[in-house]
């Protein structure tokens, strides 16, 4: 593949992920008032509407965004795109408020749009890292063999 080639899917990616990324708020601003309307303490709305929202978050960045297959272990680590957010917005909103002088009104947006990059790089070296390889599993014949020397 061209060098343009690469950067117009990589930019393609990018539009994708934005839009996964305003679907995934929705998703859990929905969730997190029907907990709320349903009576659950706000904090457990929270999270249970995180939860709920990261996990239809990571189906949709598997495929529309990069369009690659789901595992258990791009699901398990799926959360340090998270973590990654959550550190570059805690520590951007910090440094405009208190460094800065920035609106505590506003921070909180140019610091969740400054961590869309770093949020976007974690998140494609997740989806779309090589899987380790595994061992076949041993055939029938391999197992046939095995006990024929001895070796069950």
């Amino acid at each position: 593949m061209t060098v343009q080639g690469r950067m117009g899917r990589i930019r393609g990616q990018i539009v994708r992920f934005a839009l996964v990324g305003v679907v995934n708020t929705a998703t859990y601003y929905g969730f997190y008032l029907l907990f709320l309307s349903l009576s659950l303490p706000y904090v457990a709305a929270h999270v249970v509407a995180f939860l709920l929202s990261m996990t239809g978050s990571f189906f949709l960045n598997c495929h529309f965004t990069y369009r690659t297959r789901p595992t258990w272990r791009k699901f398990l680590l799926f959360p340090l795109t998270n973590a990654a957010n959550f550190v570059i917005t805690t520590t951007g909103v910090w440094l405009l408020v208190d460094v800065a002088g920035f609106s505590s009104r506003y921070a909180p947006l140019v610091a969740a749009a400054a961590a869309i990059p770093i949020t976007f790089v974690v998140s494609r070296t997740i989806m779309l890292r090589p899987e380790p390889p595994s061992a076949p599993p041993a055939g029938p014949a391999e197992a046939v063999s095995c006990a024929r020397h001895g070796e069950v």
